[in-house]
């Protein structure tokens, strides 16, 4: 069955609110099995609201409209849905009652006579009371189409949806959807993509589809089962086959594991300690770690080292290398590692160094020229990157880069 969301409100329109609704509601949609090919937002005019509510009901079975149920006179869900379903609006008693004693638990005095507006119900439609609010939820039910109504406040939405929505969605789509979340460092999106383009092409359940992440790409593969164990049967032979292609390249099949977390864990589980040695990402590699739980466990210390005389100082860069070479170079990005090490006295380093930009960048080192060093236990290899990012990208990539070259190096260790 497919399902379509419309969000109703100026006020997303405009971006004074951020649509948390809409990824809540496709996430739990998608997991009951539904299909979601369209989501819409629409501000407080009943005219749009009311083409909007035809066009989903054309080509959806299912429409969840959040938002627009309150008591002022720009709150039109209601009274729009009923008209296109045909529904005169009648007064609940049961609604009723309830809005008057959350007034009364919430010691707010006489209830305002446009709070009855909320009470107002299509006919036929079952009413889903609201335990954190007034706006009570809807189901309107016509010629095989659906509309579920539901208040716009996260607070009310989900615990209406968790409660009553999804049991209800679940008898009508008694099959869910599974997943498992297969990452990648050290592949393209585009070769990534190549590798698997027959299993994609001759795809039915499960299915593969891949997204590009910084430096990474994950490929989601989703199956639609009965229930877990029989999603897992069907799952399985895909997932072993992406690890026949990919192998090392996958660093987890867990959806909340980073790549970050992945490196921690060999380096605990193998009793070794790392630092890093940073010159344009000024601490954003260290940061990636130090996000880990238990980083601190092979995590000491580290070393921002912006300018020559830090690489100097601290990391023990000779100074023929920087006059010879410069700061950014394969020679530098080498000594730094080395030195980083040494003077952490840990197992393994990361260093750092090239031109972020905007600024500083010649025709010999262009902006988004990067070099990667990487110290394990003695081996220290480096390598070049040339991005062509904004400053903020050329960053990213080049920590992404790096924690990727240093579960490579763990790895042939």
């Amino acid at each position: 069955m497919t399902v379509e969301f419309i969000s109703v409100g100026t006020e997303i329109l405009l971006g004074n609110i951020v649509n948390t609704n809409a990824a809540y509601l496709s996430e739990r949609c998608a997991a009951l099995g539904l299909s979601c090919y369209h989501q819409s937002v629409v501000g407080d005019n009943e005219e749009r609201l009311e083409d909007a509510v035809r066009l989903a009901l054309s080509r959806s079975d299912i429409l969840i409209l959040s938002g627009g149920l309150g008591p002022t006179k720009d709150d039109l869900t209601k009274e729009v849905t009923a008209k296109v379903f045909g529904k005169e609006l009648y007064e609940d008693e049961h609604t009723k009652e309830r809005i008057k004693d959350f007034f009364r638990r919430m010691q707010s005095g006489e209830v305002t006579p446009n709070n009855w507006k909320q009470a107002m119900v299509p006919e036929g439609a079952k009413v889903i009371d609201n335990h954190n609010g007034t706006a009570p939820g809807l189901i309107i039910e016509e010629n095989g189409k659906t509309a579920i109504l539901l208040p716009g406040p996260p607070n009310e939405i989900r615990p209406m949806f968790e409660q009553d929505v999804a049991p209800y969605l679940d008898r009508l789509e008694p099959e869910g959807i599974y997943s498992k979340m297969v990452k990648i460092c050290g592949i393209g999106e585009s070769k990534a993509e190549t590798m698997i383009a027959d299993l994609m092409d001759s795809q039915t359940n499960p299915t593969i589809a891949p997204y590009a992440k910084t430096g990474e790409v994950h490929l989601r593969v989703t199956a639609k089962a009965a229930d877990e164990e029989k999603a897992e049967e069907l799952l399985k032979p895909v997932v072993d086959e992406l690890y026949r292609r990919f192998g090392d390249k996958i660093y987890t099949t867990e959806e909340d594991v980073t790549l970050e977390a992945s490196i921690v864990k060999i380096l605990a589980e193998r009793g070794l300690t790392v630092t890093t040695a940073e010159s344009c990402t000024g601490g954003l590699l260290a940061g990636r770690l130090m996000n880990v739980p238990g980083a601190s466990d092979v995590y000491q210390e580290g070393y921002i080292t912006y300018a020559n005389d830090a690489k100097e100082r601290l990391l023990g860069v000779k100074r023929e290398t920087l006059m010879k070479y410069g700061a950014v170079s394969c020679q530098t990005a080498h000594e730094m590692a080395r030195g980083a090490a040494g003077t952490a006295g840990a197992d393994a380093a990361l260093s750092v160094t090239g031109i972020a930009g905007p600024d500083g960048g010649t025709e010999e080192k262009p902006v988004g020229l990067v070099y990667v060093g990487c110290y394990v236990k003695g081996h220290v290899h480096v390598e070049e990157f040339r991005f062509t990012g904004n400053r903020d990208k050329n960053r990213e990539y080049a920590v992404a880069r790096a924690l990727t070259l240093l579960r490579e190096e763990l790895l042939k260790n």
